[in-house]
């Protein structure tokens, strides 16, 4: 399984979509050395547009996992086929953003992955920004960094939103990795404390990504409340 997942990440990597991602937009990648070369690791970004992951995966040099929505999984007809095998080739973990024992599933997959020494990538905010800002983070990465001991990389990502480059100039994609967060405590489970590292990872990353913060969830929003800034 590992085997055939590496060689479907090589093949995106330099021949599907790793070019097309270069040339669309030449990503600037800043402290790759914070990234293991090796062993389990999570990945924690923004999100401000659906190429996010994929750019995270070209400028992280290793197969990344991911938890994908599990409306990717389930579209009918020849699209739909295509579109779930080409995330199940890849690796990816359908999710229930319903919550409840799908999601629950999902975190104990996403803790196998670590297990094997893989690296987990997530979105905290746990769906796309609808307006370019950055809303409160979800603390299940945090969770799963406390039960594997994995390190915890904020991840600032820049340039993918829908007008991020003004008209009539080149995009610039930017990701930055960042120093993994310390999450030594006295009680790895007070819930107190989870939700404050969860808090300090998210203010890493938009500091870094210089957003602006909102402390509520992202909810996916209607076509006509979509803001014109959105991904």
């Amino acid at each position: 399984m590992r085997v055939r997942i590496k060689l479907a990440y090589a093949l995106c990597r330099y021949l599907l979509v790793g070019p097309a991602l270069v040339l669309w937009a030449q990503p600037w990648i800043v402290g790759r050395d914070h990234l293991p070369a090796s062993g389990p690791v999570i990945l924690a970004a923004n999100h401000l547009s659906v190429l996010d992951s994929f750019y995270l995966a070209l400028a992280a040099r290793r197969p990344v996992t991911f938890l994908a929505k599990s409306d990717y999984f389930e579209r009918r007809g020849p699209v739909g086929r295509l579109q779930r095998w080409f995330f199940l080739t890849l690796g990816q973990i359908p999710v229930d953003r319903r919550g409840g024992p799908g999601a629950s599933s999902a975190l104990r997959q996403a803790v196998n992955i670590l297990d094997e020494g893989g690296i987990w990538g997530i979105h905290p905010e746990g769906t796309r920004s609808p307006d370019g800002r950055m809303y409160r983070g979800r603390t299940g990465a945090v969770r799963v960094a406390l039960r594997t001991g994995a390190p915890l990389v904020p991840v600032a990502i820049s340039g993918t939103g829908r007008f991020a480059a003004p008209s009539g100039r080149r995009r610039r994609v930017t990701i930055e990795f960042l120093p993994a967060l310390d999450l030594r405590c006295g009680d790895d489970a007070a819930e107190a404390f989870i939700r404050q590292a969860t808090d300090e990872l998210m203010a890493t990353i938009c500091q870094r990504s210089g957003q602006i913060y909102i402390d509520e969830y992202a909810r996916r929003w209607t076509r006509d409340e979509r803001s014109p800034d959105a991904a």
